[in-house]
């Protein structure tokens, strides 16, 4: 029974993602189901910031990354997190990956972890991805059991590919980029206050 939940919620949660991606559009729904990057779309980029005193319960969440290590939320407490959700053929994914890579860089030496959250791929498909792109924080093959996804519903969930998520020192939502990072600064700009409030 308890699997038969789990297997629901991950539907909704993907159709949630897919909705977003679709932009309600039913043959270019279909289009990212078979794979294909043809009128593909994506959130705008627009940014959706959740005052301190209005966030709700931390997010949760334990799971495997592609090299096989277990990073969890609990673990991550004290730490601004930055969640990156991508896939490999999504061309917004990969326009992304430089800017992502320099904020990435530019808060190594602090208490920040980025992770990198792959909807819909395998491990040799990620990873050739990741050598392209030179993408040296750890992800999260999320395709089969949708468990960094499901941890997101009822938050600000990421509705759309790419989407990246910050959470607060506390393991709250902070932040949500809908589509593309574009450029450093946005991403940047979050990062760094939620640095400072930490």
């Amino acid at each position: 029974m308890r699997r038969c939940g789990a297997t629901v919620a991950l539907a909704i949660a993907l159709s949630v993602v897919l909705a977003g991606c679709s932009s309600g559009n039913d043959s270019l729904s279909k289009q990212y189901g078979n794979g294909t990057t043809q009128n593909y779309i994506s959130g705008d980029g627009a940014v959706t910031e959740v005052a301190a005193d209005k966030r709700t319960d931390a997010v949760d969440f334990s799971a495997t990354t592609s090299d096989g290590e277990t990073i969890s939320a609990k673990a991550l407490r004290g730490k601004v997190v930055v969640l990156n959700f991508w896939y490999a053929s999504c061309p917004p994914c990969r326009a992304e990956a430089k800017y992502l890579n320099k904020v990435h860089a530019a808060y190594t030496d602090k208490n920040v972890q980025f992770i990198g959250v792959n909807v819909r791929d395998q491990k040799a498909t990620a990873a050739a991805f990741e050598r392209t792109f030179k993408v040296d924080y750890p992800t999260v093959l999320d395709a089969d059991k949708g468990t960094m996804q499901l941890a997101l519903s009822g938050q600000i969930a990421p509705n759309a590919v790419p989407a990246t998520i910050v959470l607060d020192s506390k393991g709250r939502v902070a932040a949500r980029v809908l589509g593309a990072v574009d450029g450093t600064s946005i991403l940047d700009t979050l990062v760094s206050d939620e640095l400072k409030a930490s």
